[in-house]
């Protein structure tokens, strides 16, 4: 997906030269935590975000202020630190040069430099101008699709199965060993595998494969491994990497 396929196309902005109250009236009237900033050109210049308020004089929440800590953090940083806290203008405030990204940024990018940056927001420009904006909230309404429009049961055991091994086959925290049976959807696990975080994983992997109703857990943790002979009837367990065609791994 592209950054132009998720973006919110409506952006409210404000003038670097507007009074700060008007600002948060502008976000609360909205409902918006981010607001750019664009002079009268239309270019970009920063953006106003709800951190922005953290350190406010108005609510007691400024950093007190004395040589010692002056000295320490340096006089310059100290008076940056004061005009953002009790300026009067969005300029004053706002974050300068805010980190954007163009229409056909593919996403997994703008989802690793929000994630690597710490953003709640992104501007999506073209050339000079902003044409749209992208949230974390943006992320969440473009997974719901997926998610609540996922097919059902296919009706295919046998290719459930395939694909639920096929899933597992290229993932680092495989199972040790691994016996799999489908019927109607259901998927039924067993082996062993090496630790919890890798249990849960080996779940979620097999829950994230079309057509799959369920999966019924009978994995255990290499360090409580029971033996296979006295609670499975003696099956045979097969590595992902070699799976030979045993009636153990038909579908029940």
């Amino acid at each position: 997906m592209r950054a132009h396929q998720i973006m919110s196309r409506r952006v409210v902005t404000i003038r670097p030269n507007a009074p700060v109250a008007d600002a948060v009236k502008v976000m609360l009237a909205h409902h918006i935590s981010g607001l750019p900033v664009v002079d009268p050109a239309g270019t970009l210049v920063g953006i106003l975000c709800e951190s922005d308020f953290l350190r406010r004089p108005e609510i007691g929440t400024a950093h007190e202020r004395n040589r010692l800590l002056t000295m320490l953090r340096g006089a310059d940083r100290t008076a940056a630190e004061f005009v953002k806290e009790h300026g009067r203008t969005v300029e004053q405030v706002m974050t300068r040069q805010p980190v954007s990204t163009t229409e056909q940024a593919p996403l997994v990018e703008v989802a690793d430099m929000m994630e690597r940056r710490h953003l709640n927001h992104v501007p999506v420009m073209r050339g000079e101008r902003i044409v749209g904006i992208i949230t974390r909230s943006d992320f969440l309404s473009a997974v719901a699709g997926p998610l609540t429009s996922a097919s059902g049961y296919s009706g295919d055991d046998g290719q459930i199965r395939r694909s639920v091994l096929a899933a597992l086959a290229g993932t680092p925290w495989q199972p040790v060993c691994l016996n799999v049976s489908v019927k109607d959807g259901t998927v039924t696990l067993r082996g062993v595998v090496r630790g919890e975080n890798a249990h849960r994983a080996a779940i979620v992997a097999c829950e994230n494969v079309a057509g799959v109703r369920a999966v019924e857990d009978r994995l255990y943790l290499q360090s409580d491994r029971p033996d296979p002979e006295d609670d499975y009837g003696g099956g045979d367990f097969v590595s992902l990497q070699a799976e030979p065609s045993t009636l153990d791994d038909e579908p029940l």
